[in-house]
């Protein structure tokens, strides 16, 4: 018996001929500061997810206003954080953008 197919998975491997393919990009000399885009592009992404959560919870009434407030000191505090780990590693906020190929950037 073979092992199961996961179409999602095979796009990431094997995408289809023809499509652009975003490549992972290590400069032997700069992995780190490679490896710290990548990681703080991810955290930067799941800040702005949170942000947007945020924003739908306070439009639905679903928070009280020290919740509102909590949470807006919070993601601020979170995004000054990564923008001064960013700067330590010498990058831009534009350099935390992540590039998903054919879906484009993420700003």
């Amino acid at each position: 018996m073979s092992a199961p197919r996961f179409a999602s998975l095979d796009l990431l491997v094997e995408p289809p001929e023809g499509a652009p393919v975003a490549a992972l990009n290590l400069d032997p000399d700069q992995v780190e500061r490679d490896l710290s885009r990548l990681v703080l592009g991810l955290v930067e992404f799941l800040r702005q997810l949170m942000e947007a959560q945020a924003i739908r919870r306070m439009e639905a009434g679903r928070l009280t206003p020290e919740e509102e407030e909590a949470l807006g000191l919070t993601l601020m505090r979170a995004h000054e954080k990564i923008l001064d780990l960013a700067e330590k590693f010498g990058l831009k906020p534009e350099d935390l953008r992540l590039d998903l190929g054919p879906l484009g950037r993420l700003t």
